[in-house]
Order: C-alpha cells, then structure tokens, then sequence
C-alpha cells in the first residue's frame, strides 16, 4: 500500500493530479483543495487512499492528513462512494463540515456537486452516530476553558471535541490536540481548525 507519493506535479485536470515519482506517472483522484496546493512542473505530495480490487487499482490523493481523514469517514456512509466524498471535500473544510455534522446543516453539505438531500441526511445521522454518546463528555487534562458559552449554553470546548469526534479523532488525540490551545475569544470552527493543524503534523 502507499502512503504517500512524492514526486514533480505532471499534469492536473478536474479533480485529477499525476505525480511523476521517479519516471512513473501516478493519476489520483482529488479535491479542488488539495489541487490548490499544487503546480504543474514543481515538487508535490499527495497523501493516498488506495482502492484495489480484481477490477480497479484506484487511487485518491489529498494535501493533508486531516482531508485524508474526512474522505476516510464519509466513504464508510452507507450510499456514499468516493466520488461524493471527493466532491463534499471540495466544496467545504473539514471544520466546515464538522459544524455541518453537529447542526444537522443539509444545506451546506448539498452545495456538493451531485451530493442531494437524502445523502446528506445519512452523512449527517451515521457520522453523528458514529461520535458515540460520551465522545464530548471529557473536558480536561490541559485544555483552557473559554469564560463564556456559545449560543445555546453549549460550551465552546465541548463543541470542538464533538466537531473533532465526528471527523473520526479518539479522546485522546483530541485532548492532545486541544491541551495547549486558549480558546479564549476563539469561535468553535477555530478551536476546530488548530486543532486540526496540531493533529495534521503530529502525524
């Protein structure tokens, strides 16, 4: 299996990079973000997901650990195949689709190109079941709680943590991911996004 392929960008087109490594030419699948992070004729990484089956030897490729990891969990919705994930990456972050997750926001999802109501109200019920009832329940070890709540009571930290637990994280790496970060004055997507960097490089 690859992990990752490295090499000089080749070519790219809609939602595809080819990565020359070593005189060989790998064609991944990807999102309009990763692809954003990369240039014809310059160095370039792409962390893969590979689909290898009697039929097909496909592979996905993304510019971060944390993308890698979003693809990973909506692939595992029932319905949904990497097609829809790749184009639901495209159109949000995976902070962005976290909060999508944790409001039950169809609609934001939706803007997905071929992504409609039915998919994203299972994206919504399984990833949301998938966190497991006591994920947000730990709140400690280092973590500086914020003086205030957000609207609603809902503490800002406990937000995050459920927002981190959909995208598939355990308590543990989302209490390291958060121990050092001072959510005072930080909106929920914030604390979400570094956390999400802090993770991306621990890896």
């Amino acid at each position: 299996m690859f992990h990752y392929i490295s090499g000089t960008v080749a070519a790219m087109d809609h939602n595809l990079a080819v990565i020359d490594a070593n005189g060989v030419g790998y064609a991944l699948s990807t999102t309009s973000t990763s692809q954003a992070d990369l240039k014809v004729g310059e160095p370039g990484k792409l962390y893969t997901y590979n689909v290898i089956r009697e039929d097909c030897f496909d592979l996905y490729g993304f510019s971060t650990l944390v993308e890698k990891r979003c693809f990973e969990q909506l692939i595992s919705v029932s319905g949904v195949g990497p097609k829809a994930a790749l184009a639901i990456l495209s159109s949000t972050t995976p902070e962005g689709l976290a909060m999508s997750i944790l409001a039950e926001d169809e609609k934001t999802i939706m803007v997905a190109q071929g992504v409609g109501k039915k998919i994203a109200q299972r994206v919504i019920l399984e990833l949301k079941d998938k966190m497991g009832k006591n994920a947000p329940a730990f709140v400690g070890g280092g973590v500086k709680l914020p003086a205030g709540a957000v609207p609603g009571g809902t503490n800002r930290v406990m937000d995050a943590t459920a927002a981190l637990a959909v995208l598939g994280y355990s308590q543990g790496e989302i209490a390291l991911a958060l121990r050092d970060i001072d959510v005072e004055g930080h909106q929920v997507e914030q604390i979400i996004k570094l956390a999400l960097k802090k993770m991306g490089r621990a890896i």
